[in-house]
């Protein structure tokens, strides 16, 4: 005979874990111990939670957005499908009460010019807040996830994260360059000068936001470039014993020239620049023109030492 808890007990329990682990009983046939079942139900749950969290204290202008998970465990390899990177439930200020406030204030209206620089660094200052509060979340967006959360074309994406770079010094969290799956001369030069300066590569990975995987890359291959110089090789060697692009030794040859101007020969130099004169009659921008970031970067360590910082 059925006890009084006994008919009471059944309702609590048609609820959606319920009909999960059901589900996996007789339409996936799982067959196991119910333990086990629940162990996974119960993971299926905090999916869930984290992929549909509650929004009711969620400001207005931040949007829920799934990207990719920082970490160890996100490390890049070719053929690895996205399905594969972990990822992480973030919270994005994409309209913020201060961006309201800048569209408010009104300029000529006359200047086509002036008006196209004022929304240029708008939008510059809208993918930097996106970036870093990713970054801080432990996310990594992309340049195609900027793309679509701005409805911005991926080139003008990438000159937003250009030009901050290069005029402030400091790298931003993206995530092909975090996860050294691009070529960023901005990064290299940050992460090289930082090497110099005597930050040990641990803390230039903290410092920079990137994994001590990519940071280890491009030191490896700057010492490389540096003995080599020494032995005398000339570009086209280098690019062969390293296996990089002419493009990439044009990036380190600019770093070298900034820290070690003695290791570059006249031949050197020569190179770079008629590979800049030819890229320039092409109308396209130097891949490896990282002077404006070393300058910015030199710029700034000057003003710490005037300050006495």
């Amino acid at each position: 005979m059925r006890t009084l808890p006994d008919r009471y007990k059944t309702v609590g329990r048609r609820d959606f874990a319920s009909a999960v682990e059901h589900m996996l009983e007789t339409e996936f046939k799982l067959v196991g111990s119910h333990r086990v079942i629940r162990m996974m139900v119960e993971r299926i749950m905090e999916l869930h939670r984290e992929f549909f969290p509650e929004t009711k204290h969620q400001s207005p202008g931040t949007i829920l957005w799934a990207t990719t998970k920082a970490g160890e465990g996100s490390k890049v390899s070719w053929g690895k499908r996205a399905e594969e990177y972990g990822v992480q439930m973030v919270r994005l200020p994409l309209v913020t009460k201060a961006e309201i406030e800048s569209r408010m204030v009104g300029g000529s209206g006359r200047d086509p010019k002036q008006n196209r620089r004022k929304e240029f660094r708008r939008d510059m200052a809208t993918a930097v807040r996106l970036l870093q509060s990713a970054a801080e979340q432990g996310g990594l967006l992309s340049g195609a996830e900027l793309s679509v959360l701005m409805n911005r074309t991926l080139s003008k994406v990438q000159d937003y994260v250009r030009t901050y770079e290069e005029e402030t010094g400091e790298a931003l969290p993206l995530k092909g360059y975090v996860l050294d799956m691009g070529s960023s001369p901005t990064h290299k030069g940050i992460i090289c000068r930082k090497f110099e300066e005597g930050m040990s590569p641990p803390d230039i990975a903290r410092a920079t936001g990137h994994g001590l995987g990519a940071v280890d890359n491009y030191l490896g291959t700057y010492s490389r470039i540096k003995v080599l110089l020494r032995k005398g090789f000339d570009v086209e060697t280098i690019a062969q014993v390293t296996g990089k692009a002419p493009r990439t030794v044009a990036q380190y040859l600019v770093i070298v020239e900034a820290y070690h101007p003695t290791l570059l020969k006249k031949s050197h130099r020569d190179w770079l620049v008629r590979r800049r004169k030819k890229i320039g009659a092409n109308r396209r921008l130097p891949a490896e023109s990282v002077e404006p970031v070393m300058k910015a970067l030199n710029e700034k360590t000057s003003r710490k030492k005037r300050s006495g910082k």
